[in-house]
């Protein structure tokens, strides 16, 4: 009876002191939540000391890995390349090309011409000249119709999909961290706030173990505990269970991410489609990927080709007045620059691309019928990557809020 009238007699003396254990709980889950998350996307690259002495985001620093995770789940069931590419009609490419092409025909013709033999060039009346631009011109449509036909059905020789999109994230880790910022957005929002609640809950049988004690060791590993439980309990609410379950009969739970597939869909479908699947960065993948090189084969055919046919009657003049090596090195030249003006031509085809590949809602229909365990795979990862290390800042963090506790409670309990 005696301890119990103490206890009550303890308590009504620093009553404010206990209430604020909860509070106190509730703040360092909190708190620990938000370095947490913190942690995981920032700095963008190493501050300190290389190599222990220091820290860099997790997502950044798995930069390559985590692109390459968000590619294997893209490429092996939402997206495959010659379906998207196959959406393209040759004949509206060219259309969408034509307008375009031409001054940049007229001016490389004129150019590559006036260079290998200007003194051929000059004296060939201004409309046989013409007359070959036009020329040039007309079959220009044809040239790239047959060479978007070609690009189709050797879609692998030219185009990496994998390659294209790791390159982009890793370049840009800011964007990899929006990637996953933004289409786990509630999920973050959900683990910052379950420490308010999970730790108010811990506070208050931490409050009643310091009541009971007055052991010093008590704020220090309940501090430690609740960084920690509070994390990890965290993370599992998320991924667990992947179906709805009841727990102890009345409580029942489905794990966020899944129970969000519908919303993350969209936000991640739109992200991948608008930032990083765009026309722009697939033409210059193809046009500067590693497989670029057989991509300049195969328009170096066909625009020499196209020469040789379009020169006509003018062709023998040509080659018996620069020679065959010099003519062979104007088309090679024309070629050359048919290149390097490319990625300007195909500018124009952007929208038309976009809006025909449509794969934003690709991304979005195909993700929202993925089931839970494949589902899981695109956000998991950012989690799964080190996550020991994020639980274990919350608890190291926890543990030297208790011991700052312990500081304060024996200041006012002594004075």
């Amino acid at each position: 009876m005696e301890f119990i009238h103490n206890v009550i007699t303890d308590f009504k003396a620093h009553w404010l002191l206990y209430i604020s254990m909860p509070v106190i709980a509730s703040i360092i889950g909190y708190l620990t939540k938000i370095v947490a998350i913190k942690m995981m996307f920032n700095p963008l690259e190493f501050v300190g000391i290389k190599p222990f002495f220091g820290w860099q985001g997790i997502i950044p620093r798995k930069a390559e890995i985590m692109s390459g995770i968000a590619c294997d789940t893209l490429t092996s069931r939402l997206i495959k390349p010659k379906e998207i590419f196959a959406r393209l009609d040759p004949d509206r490419v060219a259309h969408e090309l034509e307008k375009p092409m031409l001054p940049i025909v007229e001016q490389i013709t004129h150019e590559v011409m006036s260079h290998y033999q200007p003194g051929l060039w000059e004296s060939i009346p201004e409309n046989v000249k013409k007359m070959l631009i036009k020329r040039i011109q007309q079959e220009s449509p044809a040239m790239v119709r047959q060479l978007m036909q070609q690009t189709k059905d050797n879609l692998d020789e030219v185009f990496d999909l994998k390659e294209m999109v790791i390159t982009n994230l890793t370049k840009d880790k800011r964007l990899l961290n929006k990637i996953f910022l933004e289409s786990g957005k509630e999920e973050f929002k959900f683990i910052q706030n379950s420490g308010i609640y999970f730790g108010f809950l811990i506070g208050l049988v931490q409050m009643v173990a310091w009541l009971l004690t007055h052991n010093v060791i008590i704020m220090p590993i309940f501090g430690l505990f609740t960084g920690w439980f509070t994390d990890w309990l965290a993370l599992k609410m998320i991924f667990l269970p992947q179906q709805p379950r009841r727990y102890l009969g009345i409580f029942k739970w489905h794990g966020l991410f899944f129970k969000r597939q519908k919303e993350v869909s969209a936000a991640y479908g739109a992200l991948i489609a608008q930032e990083v699947l765009t026309p722009s960065n697939m033409i210059e993948s193809i046009l500067k990927g590693k497989l670029s090189d057989n991509l300049f084969n195969m328009i170096q055919k066909n625009v020499q080709q196209m020469v040789d046919e379009q020169a006509g009657a003018l062709k023998p003049i040509v080659v018996l007045t620069v020679g065959s090596a010099k003519y062979k090195a104007m088309k090679e030249a024309i070629t050359q620059k048919m290149i390097l003006q490319l990625p300007i031509a195909l500018k124009h085809i952007e929208a038309y691309a976009e809006d025909a590949m449509d794969i934003k809602n690709t991304l979005v229909s195909k993700m929202q019928e993925l089931t839970p365990a494949e589902f899981e795979g695109v956000l998991r990862p950012a989690f799964k990557q080190d996550e020991w290390i994020l639980i274990t800042v919350g608890a190291v963090l926890g543990f030297l809020v208790g011991e700052l506790q312990v500081v304060l409670m024996e200041h006012f309990v002594m004075h």
